[in-house]
C-alpha cells in the first residue's frame, strides 16, 4: 500500500474560512486566545473586523457565538477541543443546542494526538457530550480535503455543527474534487468477511489493516463515517447484513463515541460480532504516534479485532 501524503486539518480550516468569509458578508469567527494553534488566525487578518478573541473564557465564547447567531449571523466558535466541550458543556447545551442557534463549535486538537500537552488536554470524551446533545450535527473529517467539504457545509446548513480536528497531519485520502454529503457514510474498500467501521484519523490506518488483512486471506470493507450525529444506520445495516462481523475504529473512549452509536443500531436493526478499536482509559504525555501505538490504535490492533469478530460469527 503507498503511503498517503500528510496535511493538517486545521491549516485547511483555517483557510476555509478566509475563502468562506468572502462568500458569506455574515459569518464572523470566534476564538479563546488559540487563534495561532486553531488557525483562525488567517480569518482574523483577512477580516478583522468579523472577528472576536473572547481570550481565556469559554463559557463566554459560546455565549457570544449564541448571541450573534441570535442576531442573524453565522457564527464559528474554535478552542482546543477539550475546552469546548468539558469546560463549555452547560452553554453549548443552554444557549446554542436548546435554541438550535446556527453556531458552527470547531474543535481542535482532539484525541491523544495532541501528544506531549497531556492528559489534560487530551479531549476523549467530547463525541460523547456532543452526540449526546440533540439537534447538533457531528463530524469528525478523515482527512484535510473532508475538512474543507464539512467546513462549508456547516457554513451553508442552519443548525448547531461540532466539528472534531486533530493536531498532528494526517494522511490525505481523498482527491481533489472530493464532495462530502454530511450524514452519509463513504464507502472506501468493499469487502465480504467483515467491515471496518472508522472516524479521524483512525480511517487510515483502518485501509492499511484491511490491506494486510487481504494478504492473509480475510477481505474487510471500510467505511468512512465522518458524520457521527446524525449516523447513517443504513450503511451500518447493510455492512452487518453483507459482511457479518462489524469492528469500529476511533480516537475516543470507548464509552459513548462511535463504538456505542454503532452497537446502538446493530442491537436494534441486525445483531452481529462487533468489535470496539478504542480508549479504555486516560493516557499519558508522549509523542503523538508514542501514544497511539501504547493504547492500541494502530492497524495491527484493527486487524486482530477483525480476526476476533470473523471467528464469533
Amino acid at each position: 500500500m503507498r503511503p498517503f501524503p500528510e496535511a493538517s486539518t486545521r491549516e485547511a480550516y483555517g483557510k476555509a474560512l478566509v475563502e468562506l468569509g468572502k462568500e458569506l458578508p455574515e459569518l464572523v469567527v470566534l476564538d479563546a486566545d488559540l487563534s495561532t494553534s486553531t488557525m483562525t488566525k488567517y480569518f482574523a487578518r483577512e477580516f478583522p473586523s468579523r472577528f472576536f478573541d473572547c481570550g481565556l473564557a469559554e463559557q463566554n465564547l459560546m455565549g457570544i457565538a449564541a448571541g450573534l447567531a441570535a442576531a442573524g449571523r453565522t457564527a464559528f466558535a474554535s478552542t482546543f477541543a477539550t475546552f469546548a466541550t468539558a469546560r463549555a458543556f452547560d452553554q453549548m447545551r443552554v444557549n446554542i443546542a436548546m435554541p438550535h442557534l446556527n453556531v458552527k463549535v470547531v474543535a481542535t486538537h482532539a484525541g491523544i494526538s495532541v501528544g506531549e500537552d497531556g492528559i489534560s488536554h487530551q479531549a476523549i470524551e467530547d463525541l460523547a457530550l456532543m452526540c449526546s446533545l440533540p439537534g447538533f450535527t457531528v463530524i469528525v473529517p478523515a482527512d484535510a480535503p473532508e475538512t474543507v467539504q464539512a467546513v462549508r457545509a456547516a457554513a451553508r446548513t442552519p443548525g448547531p455543527f461540532y466539528i472534531r480536528l486533530a493536531r498532528p497531519k494526517t494522511p490525505v485520502l481523498h482527491p481533489a474534487g472530493y464532495v462530502f454529503a454530511t450524514g452519509r457514510a463513504e464507502l472506501l474498500r468493499e469487502g465480504r468477511d467483515a467491515t471496518i467501521i472508522a472516524c479521524g484519523l483512525m480511517v487510515a490506518r483502518a485501509l492499511q489493516a484491511a490491506e494486510e488483512l487481504a494478504e492473509e486471506g480475510l477481505s474487510a470493507r471500510v467505511l468512512n463515517m465522518a458524520t457521527l450525529q446524525p449516523l447513517d444506520e443504513e450503511a451500518i445495516i447493510q455492512a452487518a447484513r453483507e459482511t457479518g462481523a462489524v469492528v469500529t475504529a476511533e480516537e475516543h473512549l470507548a464509552h459513548g463515541g462511535l463504538g456505542s452509536r454503532v452497537a446502538q443500531v446493530l442491537g436494534r436493526n441486525h445483531p452481529a460480532p462487533l468489535e470496539m478499536v478504542a480508549l479504555k482509559d486516560y493516557a499519558e504525555s508522549g509523542q503523538a504516534e508514542e501514544l497511539l501505538e501504547k493504547c492500541c490504535l494502530t492497524p495491527q490492533a484493527i486487524a486482530d479485532a477483525i480476526k476476533r469478530a470473523v471467528s464469533r460469527k
